[in-house]
């Protein structure tokens, strides 16, 4: 028999050493950025107590990539360099990530990224809303600025992927994000006012790549991949 040791590390998760590591789950993150104020301001829930990944912690919205998040309606597709960077080391099509950031923010937040289309009568599942609503997500706004694979023992791991995107662009109004189940305590926060809050490491890494994005626009290296492989820890640019 395996033995098993519990333990937590600094993102709150229990830890159990000893077993075989789930697989990585695909998922994907938005983060939606303001520049109505004099600082830019990102959006960020806290995650709940009873929540057995990051528990009690402050993230961005954003959830495991559902079956047919990839057939789902879109009024604009990926940027091309988007859609290349989405392809290394991976066999899930490009668009899914990007469909599961929107559909997650969507029901996390209660914001759309999308505009008024004309929709099919049948709906992906997941995606009923949207059609009910005749509104198509729109990809072309979201950049890929990262990618990010949940170390082993825990118990659940993810192989998420981050988008950013302008909120002035990219959503369908000014509607303000709505508590909900996943995520309390919704607000935006400037990049400063989010590192103080009590943040997984991975968002707290993001946010400095979210600051360099910001600070030197066009001129950022591609996007870090944050993994673990048999020497440990590792990060790379795609």
């Amino acid at each position: 028999m395996l033995k098993r040791a519990y333990d937590k590390e600094e993102d709150g998760d229990v830890v159990v050493r000893g077993v075989p590591s789930p697989r990585p789950r695909d998922a994907a993150t938005l983060i939606l950025v303001r520049r109505d104020q004099t600082q830019p301001r990102v959006l960020m829930g806290k995650r709940a107590g009873t929540n057995s990944f990051m528990p009690d912690k402050y993230v961005f919205p954003g959830g495991r990539v559902d079956p047919m998040d990839g057939k789902a309606v879109a009024a604009q597709e990926l940027a091309p360099e988007v859609e290349a960077k989405l392809r290394v080391q991976s066999r899930r099509a490009p668009r899914a990530f990007a469909l599961t950031a929107i559909r997650e923010t969507f029901e996390e937040t209660g914001l759309i990224v999308g505009r008024p289309a004309d929709m099919p009568s049948a709906a992906p599942a997941g995606w009923e809303e949207f059609h009910r609503m005749r509104i198509a997500a729109v990809l072309s706004p979201l950049v890929f600025i990262g990618r990010a694979v949940t170390p082993p023992y825990r118990p659940k791991r993810f192989d998420a992927r981050f988008f950013m995107a302008e909120a002035e662009q990219a959503l369908i109004d000014e509607r303000p994000p709505v508590d909900g189940a996943e995520l309390s305590d919704l607000q935006w926060v400037t990049l400063s006012d989010a590192l103080k809050l009590d943040l997984p490491s991975v968002t707290r890494f993001m946010l400095g790549e979210i600051s360099e994005r910001l600070d030197k626009a066009g001129v950022v290296e591609g996007p870090p991949f944050l993994r673990w492989s048999r020497g440990g820890h590792q990060t790379d640019r795609i």
